[in-house]
């Protein structure tokens, strides 16, 4: 595994509402790639990288502290748990018990619920080979989901420019696990407007169709033929609008993308990359998870302000979340997503740059 450039290094973020101590944790590389991490929800709240002309801006939403996280409702950058995505009607069962959790989306519980991992301050501690390490204690009954849990993740990032997300967890009472990082990005920089003329492709042949409360029904169905087929690049726009039901009870995209099995399940392999024809930037996400769940912020309305003060409107970015799929609990044909005592959770996604590597070599950077 590639190590981090340098030591990470840290300073003061303001507190939480009641009080805790928010830190903001910086990591840097030769490429011109810097992140910056909270411990406030484990939040990214900075990623910068350079276009074709070397210019570094952030390419992820974010917002100015930690009182506007604490407060909004998008899960803007945070590390979502414990069970991202959705569980229908808020409940599942498992080993014969049901469990009730809170629901706080249509019915249903969205994101680990309204007290998620989103809404924690995680403890950081930097490692010898210059990555950073965010745990969590979550107790047994914590929003409903039993056993205690004891989460991390940690963000590294290479002289690449690579930024890896290494998540793990354990349990010691059967429970159900499902984490990952809800980023809003943009990669002609947070503030230049929609994400619409992005171009996407998605390793995926099939996809999840929902209902109108964002649970999926019936079997994974093929992306031939649909706006949801990006099996090459496309432009983001060129479907948003279409009068596909599907489309159009979302708003726009939200839905999960079930990708093609990997060659070796514990290696990362592509799941997604996003163009931006303007600033020549491109993004990989490579991962071990079984679906990426796309969302093309149909719900931003502007509010609140983001970081540099402009507005977070609709479309503005688009989110890529490597995750199990949704419900998993309450699916058996699905895969798994039962953590049992004495094993080990573990899930890794990779955001990498390539147009970097192209500029370094001379070319003009590459297209998705």
């Amino acid at each position: 595994m590639p190590r981090s450039a340098a030591a990470p290094t840290s300073e003061p973020f303001g507190a939480t509402p009641d009080g805790r101590p928010v830190e903001r944790w910086r990591l840097a590389s030769p490429s011109g790639v810097g992140a910056e991490i909270l411990t406030y929800g484990a939040i990214l709240h900075a990623l910068r990288v350079p276009d074709r002309a070397g210019r570094a801006e952030s390419v992820v939403l974010s917002l100015p502290d930690t009182a506007a996280y604490a407060a909004g409702r998008a899960y803007l950058g945070a590390v979502v748990g414990r069970y991202a995505n959705r569980i229908a009607a808020g409940r599942f069962t498992l080993d014969g018990q049901t469990h009730t959790l809170p629901v706080n989306d249509r019915g249903q519980t969205l994101h680990g619920g309204p007290d998620g991992f989103h809404r924690r301050v995680w403890q950081a501690r930097p490692l010898p080979d210059g990555a950073l390490r965010l745990s969590l204690h979550s107790p047994d009954g914590d929003m409903g989901f039993p056993g205690a849990l004891e989460a991390s993740v940690t963000y590294s990032l290479d002289d690449e420019g690579t930024l890896a997300l290494d998540f793990t967890a354990r349990t010691d009472r059967a429970t159900v696990v499902n984490l990952t990082n809800h980023a809003y990005f943009t990669l002609a920089g947070a503030g230049h407007g929609d994400v619409l003329g992005h171009t996407l492709r998605v390793d995926a042949d099939r996809f999840l169709p929902v209902t109108a409360e964002a649970i999926p029904y019936g079997p994974p169905q093929d992306v031939a033929g649909t706006p949801f087929d990006f099996t090459a690049p496309r432009a983001l726009g060129d479907g948003i609008d279409d009068p596909d039901p599907q489309i159009k009870s979302a708003d726009g995209y939200d839905h999960c993308w079930v990708l093609r099995p990997p060659a070796r399940p514990d290696l990362p392999r592509t799941a997604a990359v996003l163009h931006d024809p303007a600033s020549g930037r491109t993004m990989e996400v490579r991962t071990t998870e079984p679906g990426v769940q796309v969302y093309t912020a149909n719900g931003l309305d502007g509010r609140p302000a983001g970081a540099d003060g402009g507005p977070h409107g609709r479309h503005s970015a688009v989110c890529l979340e490597t995750q199990h799929l949704p419900d998993s609990p309450n699916r058996p044909e699905y895969p798994s997503t039962v953590l049992r005592p004495g094993e080990t959770w573990r899930s890794r996604t990779e955001l990498r740059f390539p147009h970097l590597a192209a500029e370094g070599a001379g070319g003009a950077g590459g297209a998705a």
